[in-house]
């Protein structure tokens, strides 16, 4: 195979991606352990042993084809965002809740002074330097909808398509409250959405593939 001379953690993540697979559907796939693709999302440096390498290269090749450009797409982008990066230059980074309730997803609706008007996002908030995307997204998720949450796992980053800021995805379960608009300033409205309904609210084009692997579980 010619795409990945040796994997880490982010190229797994990105096949995972590629293959529209949760991180146990992954896991089963690859024969190995959950732990092991979850230890891929915390950190995106460590390289796997070589009998794992094997195992992925394997998972690659036998993939359908649209997953093998799905997942050439996902590493041109990759590589092309990190390529683009200044020397000592930070992005901005911000913390992505997908706040998941049984079968509903929690969504909140921006204010947008541009001319698209408003748009429908999960809930998300900017890290500070220094600061934890896990407890970001924990606060900015409660200061926002009311709503409290736990992190349930990584599900990984990206430079988004269409504004560039460098994210970080985190899938969240719900623990308490009531969903209501705390942040009158910037956002519009808050409400649950079935799971199924999200792509009604959000462009499927600007979703991050793993998103999609945790809307299509079920409850």
């Amino acid at each position: 195979m010619d795409v990945i001379e040796h994997w880490n953690g982010r190229y797994a993540c990105l096949l995972q991606s590629a293959l529209r697979l949760g991180n146990e559907q992954f896991a089963a796939r690859l024969g190995i352990a959950v732990r092991t693709v979850a230890a891929w999302r915390s950190d995106a440096a460590v390289v796997p042993r070589r009998e794992i390498q094997q195992l992925l290269d394997t998972a690659y090749e036998q993939a359908p084809p649209a997953g093998r450009q799905r997942f050439a797409l996902l590493l041109a982008k990759e590589r092309a965002a990190t390529d683009s990066m200044e020397p000592g230059v930070q992005a901005l980074r911000v913390a992505i809740g997908v706040v998941v309730r049984d079968r509903d997803v929690l969504l909140v609706c921006r204010r947008d002074n541009e001319a698209a008007g408003i748009t429908w996002q999960f809930p998300a908030g900017v890290i500070k330097p220094g600061g934890k995307p896990e407890t970001t997204t924990v606060r900015e998720t409660l200061n926002e909808t009311g709503v409290h949450c736990a992190v349930r796992q990584y599900l990984g980053n990206r430079l988004h398509p269409v504004t560039g800021v460098l994210c970080e995805y985190f899938q969240c379960d719900y623990l308490a409250g009531e969903a209501i608009n705390s942040d009158a300033a910037e956002n519009i409205d808050v409400v649950w959405v079935p799971r199924k309904s999200v792509l009604r609210f959000i462009p499927v084009a600007t979703i991050f593939p793993p998103i999609l692997a945790v809307l299509e579980e079920q409850p």
